[in-house]
């Protein structure tokens, strides 16, 4: 475990230190929890887009496979045109 202080500034501004930015890839805009732990204590998580971390996923995904954006807007393509035809045509 890592010990560091920081200071809470005007308007209750808390910097983090660069080197836990860093470490966890923490930028401007990402939202945390606070969790009041009751005993002066509180515990402070980064919130994970969804969006973000799936997006990360997609990113591995298409590199692995050696996709590019082309390839995957088409087969994103097909398969809405399929689900389509499943779900709301009738026969």
């Amino acid at each position: 475990m890592v010990t560091m202080t920081v200071q809470i500034r005007r308007k209750g501004v808390i910097t983090l230190p660069v080197e836990m930015r860093r470490r966890y890839g923490l930028d401007e805009g990402d939202v945390f929890t606070l969790v009041d732990l009751g005993d002066g204590s509180f515990l402070l998580t980064p919130l994970v887009s969804q969006v973000a971390r799936l997006g990360d996923q997609v990113t591995r995904v298409m590199a692995e496979e050696g996709a590019d954006l082309e390839e995957m807007l088409e087969a994103l393509d097909q398969e809405r045109e399929l689900y389509y035809q499943e779900h709301y045509v009738q026969t």
